[in-house]
């Protein structure tokens, strides 16, 4: 099941995102948190150094992303550009997809259970920051408010116990 919906996922995003691998997870991440740096990015992308700067040279190339200063001055911070917002709204309508059609099989308490049984676990997969992050990576946090989201609010457990 989880294959089968992880499969539809990925040919969806990556279709939309123009690339395959970790290219739709970076634009949604970053329009979730902008400013991010290279390092940071690559961590929550579990991506080499060398493999994110080549990424974000690609991204920036196509005009959906683009470098600024960072806070301390000598990181840069990574925006989304006007294009880059419009391609993350895409692949995240895309994403869609697949999920809705495993989940309109369900009936109305089906699926309210179903949403327990995931936040349930969702939480216990959430261990620290960097995987928060790392499960969040093609989230839609328009869809999964942070004082509803169960990775988030095991993360503040954990930083605020």
């Amino acid at each position: 099941m989880a294959l089968s919906i992880v499969d539809g996922l990925s040919a969806a995003v990556e279709e939309n995102a123009g690339h395959g691998g970790e290219t739709p997870a970076a634009l949604v991440t970053l329009g979730v948190e902008p400013g991010l740096s290279i390092n940071a990015l690559r961590q929550i992308l579990d991506l080499s150094h060398p493999g994110t700067v080549r990424l974000i040279d690609r991204l920036e190339a196509q005009g959906l992303v683009e470098r600024r200063a960072g806070v301390d001055g000598r990181t840069l911070a990574l925006f989304l550009t006007d294009a880059g917002h419009e391609r993350r709204k895409t692949i995240l309508a895309e994403r869609r997809k697949p999920l809705q059609a495993a989940v309109n099989s369900l009936t109305a308490d089906e699926s309210a259970q179903l949403t327990q049984l995931l936040e349930k676990m969702l939480s216990a997969m959430t261990t620290s920051e960097l995987r928060a992050f790392a499960i969040c990576r093609l989230c839609e946090e328009e869809v999964c408010p942070g004082d509803r989201c169960p990775v988030e609010q095991k993360y503040c457990q954990m930083v605020n116990p």
